[in-house]
């Protein structure tokens, strides 16, 4: 298995070859997946963390020469950051009963690498659609057997969803009273969606962000579930949304540009 010191001589290594500055970083730990072939770099801070990435040429190099499917950075902070959203997380899970979700969250607390068990899932679940759709229909996936899934007129005409008539601010920030709403029409305990809040109750429904429960950031889903983006909404919804994500630490600051702009020509 290669070292941190081996790691930082090859990142020096390449950024002398392509001209870039050679600054100052700090790897904490490494880490290797060896099932799914992912080498982990766990550095100091976002500071060193970029370094390391080297808008993406340093990184994309460096898994070329050690020839692993996937190199991904993240710092100590991050997974410290992580780890008390799945303790918050924990708690909630097990003060409304919602034992099925516990094995998942245990397993994200040994990440990285991701290892998540077979769970017994729930028999039924809400999903209101927003512009992380592909992502909540994963979680809907690994969460329910069986979902109902709601979307605004218009936004995912790919997908297939019970269509409301709701206004496209939504598809951002989803209302959690509506939300609760139609999962008590359809008889449903357990509603996701892209909600501000992590977690909580609703007149009895329980609504959970899934990315904000376990602590998943955009980058990761896209690379779990795939990404399908709507195809309207509106620039200054799309704005605030990518604010709040980047802030929340849920969205690279370089995802949330590439979003914009493509917002922006769309």
């Amino acid at each position: 298995m290669i070292t941190k010191e081996e790691i930082e001589e090859l990142i020096i290594q390449i950024r002398k070859e392509h001209g870039l500055p050679l600054s100052p970083f700090e790897i904490d730990e490494i880490r290797y997946d060896k099932e799914g072939d992912k080498l982990f770099i766990i550095a100091h801070d976002r500071t060193d963390k970029s370094v390391i990435i080297g808008s993406s040429l340093v990184i994309g190099k460096l898994r070329e020469i050690l020839g692993v499917n996937l190199v991904t950075v993240y710092t100590t902070l991050d997974l410290l950051v992580k780890r008390e959203t799945l303790k918050k997380s924990l708690k909630f899970a097990e003060e409304h009963g919602l034992d099925f979700l516990i094995p998942i969250i245990e397993a994200e607390f040994n990440f990285p690498p991701r290892n998540w068990p077979q769970i017994k899932k729930k028999e039924k679940g809400l999903i209101f659609l927003t512009f992380n759709a592909p992502a909540l229909l994963g979680f809907g996936e690994l969460m329910f057997k069986e979902q109902s899934v709601y979307g605004i007129r218009y936004t995912f005409p790919k997908l297939n969803y019970k269509v409301v008539d709701r206004p496209l601010r939504e598809l951002f920030f989803p209302d959690s009273s509506f939300v609760a709403e139609i999962s008590r029409n359809e008889n449903v305990e357990i509603a996701i969606s892209e909600f501000q809040e992590c977690c909580k109750v609703e007149k009895d429904v329980i609504l959970i962000n899934p990315m904000r429960f376990f602590g998943i950031g955009y980058f990761e889903t896209k690379y779990l579930f795939g990404e399908t983006r709507p195809a309207v909404f509106q620039k200054e919804d799309l704005i605030d949304y990518v604010v709040e994500q980047v802030g929340d630490g849920l969205m690279e600051a370089t995802d949330g540009a590439k979003i914009i702009w493509w917002g922006w020509k769309h």
